[in-house]
């Protein structure tokens, strides 16, 4: 949520990430919501992100982003991605196939201090398989649950077995997802430019 404060400050407006932070399962007993989804609502910037981490309450977390008026688009996919999977199941709300149609939206958006989020899946390639991920991430939150950890904790430890679990494989697809999102990030951001 700071890179996004800053990125506005400077003018930049399109921030390219990982994953997104998003609302935490059991958050109606924690109120655990990462402070990413309102700064993506709030900030005059495209996030581009393959998507929240696959741990979070995705559904959840995408109506949060709905509540707070960001705008969620998939870049040439229906699915909303999960960070390393290319599709949670889930439907993302708004289709795009071209920068040039996110820098419509992004000109044409409702407010001045409105941002909106870009979900691009992991290349098929680098993605993780699906079924296996699954199984890991629910013993990693169970563990989670047992040992006590909480709040901003759980991402590095969720993180931490799921690097155990695939081998390393994870971080090779860490690094492949990131350099996705940079690449149609700064699509989005030239589009934006010739659009001004």
């Amino acid at each position: 949520s700071a890179a996004l404060a800053l990125a506005e400050r400077a003018g930049i407006s399109v921030f390219a990430t990982g994953g997104i932070g998003g609302v935490h399962r059991g958050s109606e007993l924690t109120g655990d919501i990462s402070a990413d989804l309102d700064a993506i609502a709030r900030r005059a910037v495209v996030t581009v992100s393959a998507g929240a981490k696959a741990f979070l309450d995705l559904a959840r977390t995408l109506e949060y982003l709905e509540t707070a008026g960001a705008p969620v688009l998939g870049w040439q996919t229906d699915d909303f991605p999960a960070f390393y999977t290319r599709s949670s199941g889930l439907s993302v709300p708004h289709r795009v196939d071209s920068a040039e149609v996110v820098a419509a939206i992004y000109r044409n958006r409702t407010r001045n201090d409105q941002g909106l989020l870009l979900t691009v899946p992991i290349p098929e390639s680098d993605a993780l398989d699906v079924d296996h991920l699954d199984a890991v991430l629910t013993t990693a939150l169970d563990e989670c649950e047992a040992q006590g950890v909480r709040g901003a904790a759980i991402t590095p430890f969720v993180l931490g077995r799921i690097a155990e679990a695939t081998d390393g494989d994870s971080l090779p697809a860490n690094l492949a997802l990131a350099e996705h999102n940079a690449e149609i990030a700064a699509q989005v951001a030239v589009a934006i430019s010739q659009a001004s």
